[in-house]
């Protein structure tokens, strides 16, 4: 399956989090979007990896993904070495998007910083032939993405670029609500408070998204960073 965009975030809930409203605009336009997932975030001190799992497959719903994978690599421990640099790089092969989304540069969670510099090197490796990767017993052919993008996340980054969501606010905050387990649920079970499971936390992520917005004369927004200089091909679409 190609996609246009391919997600590669190292927790279940950071694509929900970083650029949810952007892969709801961009299903609406008619894109294949798809979520890889590097960990099952298995750390975490609330849920368990099953309920991760359920929940993720319910924001995937939400968000109207064409694919959604995990990578099974271990949370807090993945490094960016060879063995996982395979691993991204035959997820790039295999989708064979345009564009990759992935995590901070850096972040409060130092395996946000750790998983933006694997999949840098990745995208990268994944256009060399001379990498082989196999994907079900058949060889991978090269394939590097058109642009790669880094959504913001808890520590504030200046971004290079910002997408409207306006419209996709509410079905982003319902994707991320998913995660029953880990945000604010005054229905939970959980004995155990986390930075993120206070209501707060959302009013930080809802501030954000409102201070992006008013940036470009929008109402809510999330923001993007690139390693590179971005160009367009007509002005009259930037505002």
């Amino acid at each position: 399956m190609k996609l246009d965009i391919l997600v590669i975030s190292v927790h279940p809930d950071d694509a929900e989090l970083g650029c949810g409203g952007t892969i709801l605009k961009h299903v609406a336009l008619g894109k294949k979007v798809g979520i890889v997932d590097l960990t099952r975030g298995e750390l975490g001190t609330r849920g368990t990896v099953q309920t991760r799992e359920e929940e993720a497959s319910d924001a995937a719903k939400i968000l109207g993904l064409s694919v959604r994978e995990n990578l099974g690599m271990r949370d807090g421990f993945f490094e960016n070495n060879e063995q996982h640099k395979l691993q991204v790089i035959s997820a790039i092969r295999k989708f064979q998007p345009d564009i990759v989304i992935t995590n901070a540069y850096h972040d409060r969670h130092p395996d946000h910083g750790r998983a933006c510099d694997l999949v840098y090197d990745s995208v990268f490796m994944a256009g060399l032939k001379k990498i082989k990767t196999t994907d079900g017993g058949e060889q991978q052919r090269e394939w590097r993405p058109n642009l790669l993008l880094h959504f913001i996340q808890d520590q504030y980054i200046q971004p290079d670029i910002i997408v409207d969501v306006t419209e996709y606010w509410d079905a982003k905050m319902e994707s991320v609500l998913a995660y029953k387990t880990q945000f604010y649920n005054p229905e939970a079970d959980e004995e155990s408070d986390t930075y993120i499971s206070s209501p707060e936390f959302l009013k930080i992520v809802e501030g954000r998204g409102r201070e992006f917005g008013k940036s470009i004369g929008a109402t809510f927004g999330e923001g993007f960073t690139c390693r590179r200089l971005l160009g367009v091909t007509d002005l009259t679409q930037l505002h």
